[in-house]
């Protein structure tokens, strides 16, 4: 899905819990966190926690040099 909105000029990312299957699968922008499967974003309720992930995410977004794997 990525690469199909990407080719249409649409910038993607995505949080990967797994960065070496990620890799694999080469999405043009992913930031790996260290949680468990099932919190991408972290512990319910963290919401400052919840706010970093998601600004390191979108900062991802004017990254050029892709496929780029940021961890967290």
């Amino acid at each position: 899905m990525q690469a199909e909105l990407e080719r249409r000029g649409i910038v993607t990312a995505s949080v990967t819990m797994l960065p070496e299957v990620t890799e694999s699968v080469r999405p043009p922008r992913a930031l790996s966190v260290p949680f468990p499967l099932g919190f991408p974003l972290g512990q319910p309720d963290d919401v400052a926690g919840q706010r970093e992930i998601m600004r390191r995410l979108l900062s991802l977004s004017s990254r050029i040099d892709v496929p780029v794997i940021e961890p967290f």
